[in-house]
């Protein structure tokens, strides 16, 4: 079994940042990718960035790419979010998948472990 637990989400202001961890603890040996999700209310789960364990190999989403960095430390994934917006308003995932890797966009269907998520608000 694998365990995500996100932490460092929060209240921030237009322009500002935020950095997201993605703490995996259990059986993490085999995963192949780590992805970033977000969820706005009435939306869909967004795939916003994955990261290849193997070689750090990464994708961005468009909406995201120019602004969000992912990264890997050990068992711990970040997200580092700079000039945020309104619109990245949402509740961010973490998830896991042991089969295929990154390398396009992350779907939801794709993904079999997930955090809990962690609510991340842009607002002045």
């Amino acid at each position: 079994q694998v365990q995500l637990v996100e932490s460092g989400g929060g209240l921030v202001q237009p322009g500002g940042s935020l950095r997201l961890s993605c703490a995996a603890s259990g059986f993490t040996l085999d995963l192949n990718a780590i992805a970033w999700f977000r969820q706005a209310p009435g939306k869909e789960r967004e795939g916003l960035s994955c990261i290849r364990s193997s070689d750090g190999t990464t994708y961005y989403g468009d909406s995201v790419k120019g602004r969000f960095t992912i990264s890997m430390d050990k068992n711990t994934v970040y997200l580092q979010m700079n000039r945020l917006n309104p619109g990245d308003t949402a509740v961010y995932f973490c998830a896991a998948r042991r089969l295929g890797d990154c390398s396009g966009a992350p779907y939801p269907v794709e993904y079999g472990y997930w955090g809990q998520g962690t609510q991340v608000t842009v607002s002045s």
